[in-house]
């Protein structure tokens, strides 16, 4: 493992799965996996759009946040709870934390940006990916 200091996240670690290097960062004692770099050479595009746009994956969402976020906003949850499932629902990391004030996807833009979340749910993306890959992480 490789251990480098990032700027807005406290410390920084490279594990290799399954030949693919998937950064951790932690943030305030919890860790975060980058969830763009768990898709890194994964056939087709918009993996983790397309895993938030289900239904199952937003109960899961809310329900995570609800348990461990105390401003978590369960009205705007609510709203995107009854349009998922629907074909023009559409839903983005970034929608998602600045809608909800969600703690646990953290969305970066830029150079060394990408989707990170908090353990927890990047298991359950990692287990939607592929369940052999939960077994290697």
């Amino acid at each position: 493992m490789i251990m480098k200091k990032s700027g807005n996240m406290k410390k920084k670690e490279i594990i290799t799965v399954q030949g693919t290097d998937i950064t951790i960062v932690s943030e305030k004692d919890n860790d975060y996996i980058s969830l763009t770099d768990m898709v890194k050479g994964q056939e087709g595009d918009d993996h983790i759009r397309n895993w938030m746009r289900n239904r199952n994956t937003l109960e899961y969402l809310g329900t995570w946040e609800m348990l461990h976020n105390p401003n978590f906003k369960g009205v705007e949850f609510d709203t995107f709870l009854h349009e998922a499932g629907a074909n023009r629902f559409n839903m983005t990391p970034r929608k998602w934390v600045e809608a909800t004030d969600a703690i646990g996807i953290i969305s970066q833009a830029g150079r060394n940006g990408g989707t990170y979340a908090h353990k927890d749910i990047a298991f359950e993306f990692g287990s939607w990916l592929s369940p052999v890959f939960i077994k290697v992480i």
